[in-house]
């Protein structure tokens, strides 16, 4: 099959580049004319205004980072059998919550042992232990938080910050190391200031439902679920009083458990319905349920009549809707966003880590050097290619064919979301060097070696320069490749963008390049 003269078969690589230059522009180009979408892996971007569909990071577009570890402490290789019943003892032995303790099985009968209380101390953490019946040196513990612990709080700050208006930003491990010790939380969210991220991020956000009543002359207080014991949880709407409430809907364990701790506590006694005085005398509250958000009481209520007439005739069981209240709008806001993201399994020591914003403007400053930058160093590359051959027929394919590997490099950061920062600006720039280099080799192996008459002479000097180039760009992936797995900020970036560029030369252009060589010197 041939096409205006051309073979296709023999051009088929050329045919490959256009083919990629095609899909670069469907990935770069608004369809319909409006701004893309947000990225589906949730980066830390800004489209640009209905130009192209390429999105920018903090330092392209302006923001708030924020860098901090996790607070806690951990025990490894612990003997463990019931995780439930070790965080009963060492809590009880600690003198902390429940929600401080998270015990997890590694292989059967060893598992690791997590502490979360700020107050307490190594020395602490080792006689509680032992004094729970485990077998646990100082030595044996380390500072930080296992690596399941730091992804959940990843994926509840993503939930946080696009539940919370703070929309484009993402939350990830940065870790050199791949142990505790020495890994952050690194939280990015462009246009927003600091105090923004740490108002939404700063907080761990645990939300408890109390039963507080009164038993044996004194108070009592039982935690009756947490954000785990809810099915769904609905928009902010008004009771009959005026009060902003959240409603839920608890799981079926959480309901059975909620329905029995009425019945058993004395809540659904007539007596006792609605009689929650905890806002005018909370020495003596009565019958109370109180929204407790991180061990602070925001809001208490008594069981309301329909409540407790749900409850007894076991409706609740059937349709367990509950409405949790706060003060204000705001607070409800706050509260149902705890609701719906969840709590942090603990919270970010900030004090400890570091904050970077960047203005907008100085953000737009740093795109349009990165542009003039680029450029340059395009001029520059074009520059020696013509000084050094002189002849058009090589050196403007070679520059075309250079400008094609770095738009398909932009359309492929295009179609997967990645958001563009400086990091990246500087592997695109690796890409132009090491690519024109690459036609470089190519055309000098093919032309600096007199005269070509045959394609077999041909493809044996491309094979000798191919193999050349192929061995580079295996050294270069071999290089970069820690660099790319490696949680190591912006040299991640960096890398990834010089690997993909080296793998698009490789496999698409440099071949492609051979072909229009080809072309023109054996016609």
């Amino acid at each position: 099959m041939s096409v205006g003269g051309y073979s296709v078969r023999e051009n088929w690589r050329i045919v490959l580049l256009v083919v990629f230059v095609v899909l670069s522009t469907v990935a770069l180009v608004p369809l319909g004319g409006g701004g893309s979408a947000a990225p589906a892996n949730g980066t830390n971007a800004n489209a640009t205004s209905g130009v192209t569909n390429l999105q920018y990071g903090l330092e392209l577009s302006g923001g708030t980072r924020v860098r901090a570890p996790l607070v806690g402490m951990t025990a490894e290789d612990v003997s463990v059998s019931d995780p439930g019943q070790a965080e009963r003892q060492i809590a009880g032995e600690l003198g902390v919550s429940l929600l401080d303790i998270e015990v997890r099985l590694v292989s059967q009968g060893t598992g690791t042992v997590e502490v979360f209380d700020p107050n307490v101390t190594d020395d602490e953490f080792a006689a509680g232990l032992q004094d729970a019946g485990y077998d646990v040196s100082v030595e044996a513990i380390r500072d930080g938080v296992t690596e399941q612990t730091r992804q959940d709080a990843v994926r509840t700050l993503e939930r946080r910050i696009n539940q919370g208006g703070l929309t484009g930003g993402t939350a990830y491990v940065s870790n050199s190391i791949g142990t505790g010790e020495g890994a952050f939380i690194v939280v990015e969210v462009p246009n927003a200031d600091r105090d923004e991220v740490v108002d939404l991020i700063g907080e761990r956000g645990q939300v408890q439902t109390v039963a507080l009543f009164p038993q044996n002359g004194t108070y009592r207080e039982v935690p009756l679920f947490t954000q785990q014991g809810l099915a769904g949880v609905q928009p902010i709407r008004q009771n009959e009083q005026g009060q902003p409430v959240v409603p839920v809907t608890l799981t079926d364990e959480a309901a059975q458990n909620f329905t029995n701790a009425m019945q058993n506590f004395g809540y659904l006694d007539p007596g006792n319905v609605g009689t929650c005085r905890y806002q005018t005398t909370p020495e003596n509250p009565g019958y109370c349920l109180l929204t407790v958000v991180d061990g602070e009481v925001v809001y208490s209520a008594g069981i309301a009549p329909s409540l407790a007439e749900s409850l007894q005739s076991g409706n609740f069981l059937r349709d367990p809707g509950y409405q949790t209240s706060a003060t204000s709008q705001s607070e409800a806001q706050r509260l149902r966003l705890n609701l719906v993201a969840g709590a942090l399994p603990t919270t970010l020591n900030i004090d400890q880590g570091t904050t970077f914003f960047l203005q907008p403007s100085q953000a737009s400053e740093f795109k349009q050097f990165s542009v003039v930058t680029g450029v340059a160093a395009v001029l520059a590359v074009a520059l020696m290619v013509f000084g050094r051959y002189r002849r058009k027929e090589v050196a403007i394919p070679m520059l075309v064919t250079a400008a094609a590997e770095v738009y398909i490099l932009l359309g492929f950061a295009s179609a997967i979301g990645l958001a563009l920062d400086l990091s990246h600006i500087a592997g695109f720039i690796a890409v132009i060097g090491t690519g024109v280099d690459d036609l470089v080799i190519i055309a000098d192996e093919i032309l600096q070696r007199g005269e070509i008459k045959t394609g077999r002479v041909f493809r044996s000097r491309f094979r000798k320069a191919f193999w050349v180039i192929g061995a580079a760009a295996a050294t270069t992936i071999i290089a970069m490749s820690p660099l790319a797995v490696l949680s190591l900020g912006d040299l991640q970036g960096f890398a990834i963008i010089t690997i993909v560029g080296v793998l698009i030369g490789v496999l698409v252009t440099r071949p492609a390049y051979g072909d229009v060589l080809r072309n023109l010197i054996l016609d």
